[in-house]
């Protein structure tokens, strides 16, 4: 790694540190603001928006939006801890509980890893928002804080509106809490797989109008999407596992889902396209999302 880069990382992790502390003292304060009985699900949902707002606040100040991406991964690991820690009458399934961190600290540490592990600098920011930027001019704080933050926020908490009664409830485990394990983790494991063959193409490719079709890449276009929705899936059969009256949490998949198939996928596909005019020849025969399973 190079000074400049080793420079560019430390920037960036410093610049996280700050924002994401100031983010977290935003819901801590939040939360205890706000009226005892509100239900756990609300305030975790409140404080949520206040830390995004501190986030928005602080990418408006560097002038990067790309400061809030680790949010997609960091803001689950903390409103898990509130619901278990909300549980006063000590009454949630342990076994479950230990189950429901492993499976979203594992996936939510890998991918903050990863992506800060792309991310060199300050100065890089998702080409997404590079062209919100350009399209929307001075309209793009708005979009910026609305479709780039407050948007996905609200989804990935809806992803784990399943967690909250698999963290508070005493229900024995059953078959759905294994579907819960095998569902988000293969969905961990794959996205895994996916981005190191990715990076390790990145690295040695020696023409840069090449797409990866190494491994996983080479039986669907977009594997890492396919791990991520999996993932979520996964989390609404802890739900289930509780009480199928809690099948309304399924939403956040549903969502998920909806948002990777028709907004981040194609958005994906145009990309490859305007920047490889070949990009369907090299790609040819390859599903875009379920993998297909031959050879």
């Amino acid at each position: 790694m190079t000074e400049a880069n080793s420079n560019g990382r430390a920037q960036v992790l410093l610049a996280c540190a700050i924002t994401y502390a100031a983010a977290l003292g935003a819901a801590y304060l939040t939360a205890s603001a706000l009226p005892g009985d509100l239900h756990p699900i609300w305030i975790a949902l409140i404080a949520d928006l206040a830390a995004t707002l501190v986030v928005f606040i602080a990418g408006a100040i560097v002038g990067n939006s790309s400061l809030y991406d680790p949010y997609w991964s960091v803001a689950p690991l903390v409103i898990i801890v509130y619901w278990a820690l909300s549980d006063s009458n000590g009454d949630a399934n342990v076994i479950r509980t230990l189950l429901v961190f492993a499976v979203v600290y594992a996936w939510g540490l890998r991918l903050t890893f990863n992506c800060f592990r792309r991310w060199t600098s300050l100065e890089h920011e998702d080409f997404r928002y590079q062209d919100l930027r350009k399209s929307s001019g001075k309209l793009y704080p708005l979009v910026d804080l609305f479709g780039i933050q407050i948007f996905p926020t609200l989804l990935v908490f809806a992803g784990c509106l399943p967690l909250y009664p698999a963290l508070t409830s005493g229900a024995d485990l059953g078959l759905f809490d294994l579907i819960a394990v095998l569902l988000a983790g293969f969905g961990i494991l794959y996205e895994t797989l996916a981005d190191q063959q990715l990076r390790r193409f990145l690295v040695t490719r020696s023409d840069s109008s090449r797409v990866c079709t190494d491994g996983v890449w080479g039986r669907s276009r977009h594997p890492n999407y396919l791990g991520e929705i999996s993932f979520w899936c996964g989390l609404w059969f802890f739900a289930l596992a509780v009480n199928t009256q809690w099948w309304w949490t399924g939403i956040g998949a549903l969502a998920m889902i909806i948002l990777f198939v028709f907004i981040s996928i194609p958005m994906m596909q145009t990309r490859h396209k305007q920047r490889r005019p070949d990009y369907e020849d090299q790609v040819k025969g390859i599903p875009i999302l379920l993998p297909k399973l031959s050879a």
